[in-house]
């Protein structure tokens, strides 16, 4: 029998067997890591990286905390030094806000993993639940979450895996150093306080506090699936997403109406997205007031007439690097806030931002 094959079907086939052919060349090049092992594994592997870390933080166990790097690498022992002052800085927060973690929890997401031959890299983000009481009142347990998004390499080493390298924003790398605040002073004033009622909040308030609360990214709980609103664009890469996500929950949430300078089309203006640009917009357009301005010492005390809704600016060396908005209050009624970069749900106010180098702005927003 003979077949006879058109010229144009004998040219759809060379395409294929070319594609074909092309295709284990390159996997033989370039190997891809199997679905079962970056699904299962791997992920595995990641969780009780995390598990372990933040059970060494909570516990103040550098032992345990060293045994997850590879220490002499580099970059390893970097990281490791790293999350050794991160450990010393919660526990010095802790002290002067009178409170005591009892619990972290982390929920990483493998977002791509990349064979680096006998080592991966990954790329992930965490969603970390801290839960804390005040010491002298044990009985009211709060909870906050921050996200971060992480690229790490992990070997195995002598049947152990290892952190070789990790990079990730850290929220508290801006106060690392809070050797020079009075914190005795400042607990006995944080402890004598009472839980704040916000029922009577106007519905704008409300509204606002319900889209900053859905729109956390990594800081979510999974309801939300750890994404920002797509109809924005995300700053992150470019700086910093705070000022953007700022100006969303007032427009998306408070109902405040876009103008020639607060504005976003297919981006955003200076005052939307800029956080320097954001506060001082909100004060000098009438649409926002100034409660206090200083250093933490300064201020602390006036952050409890902070209403949800209203928003902190955060300035070093005279310039505003951070907004967040004030979402509620804990069990003794200290401010808390959510953001962007790096996200935050719900966290204390002054939590990563408490040293002398850094300046606050307390604003109300007249919504």
């Amino acid at each position: 029998m003979i077949f006879v094959i058109k010229k144009k079907k004998l040219f759809i086939i060379i395409i294929t067997i070319t594609l074909i052919l092309l295709g284990v060349i390159l996997f033989s090049y370039f190997p891809v890591v199997s679905t079962i092992f970056v699904n299962e594994e791997l992920s595995l592997v990641v969780e009780e990286s995390f598990a372990i870390r933040n059970k060494a933080i909570l516990k103040k166990d550098n032992k345990s905390l060293s045994s997850l790097y590879n220490k002499r690498t580099k970059y390893g022992l970097w990281a490791y030094e790293h999350e050794i002052k991160k450990m010393k800085y919660l526990h010095m927060w802790s002290q002067k806000q009178g409170i005591k973690f009892i619990d972290i929890k982390s929920t990483p997401i493998i977002r791509w993993v990349k064979d680096r031959n006998k080592s991966f890299t990954i790329n992930l983000i965490a969603s970390t639940e801290y839960r804390y009481i005040y010491l002298d009142d044990p009985n009211n347990i709060n909870l906050f979450r921050i996200g971060t998004y992480h690229s790490l390499d992990m070997k195995e080493i002598d049947e152990n895996w290892v952190i070789t390298r990790e990079w990730y924003t850290d929220p508290f790398a801006d106060s690392l150093n809070l050797n020079d605040i009075k914190s005795e002073s400042i607990k006995k004033y944080i402890t004598n306080q009472e839980k704040r009622n916000f029922q009577t909040l106007s519905k704008r308030r409300k509204k606002a506090i319900k889209y900053a609360d859905k729109y956390v990214g990594a800081a979510d709980n999974g309801e939300n699936d750890y994404k920002y609103n797509k109809k924005y664009r995300d700053y992150n890469a470019l700086g910093g997403d705070c000022a953007n996500f700022a100006s969303q929950i007032l427009f998306e949430g408070g109902n405040f109406r876009k103008n020639g300078t607060w504005n976003y089309k297919k981006s955003g203006s200076r005052a939307w997205v800029n956080a320097q640009g954001f506060k001082s917009y909100m004060i000098y357009s009438g649409r926002a007031s100034v409660i206090a301005y200083g250093d933490y010492e300064k201020v602390f005390k006036h952050s409890y007439k902070l209403l949800p809704g209203d928003f902190i600016a955060y300035e070093k060396k005279g310039k505003v690097k951070h907004i967040s908005t004030v979402t509620g209050a804990d069990s003794k009624g200290y401010a808390l806030v959510n953001c962007h970069n790096t996200d935050r749900y719900r966290v204390p106010w002054d939590l990563g931002w408490s040293n002398k180098n850094i300046k606050f702005w307390l604003v109300r927003v007249h919504y």
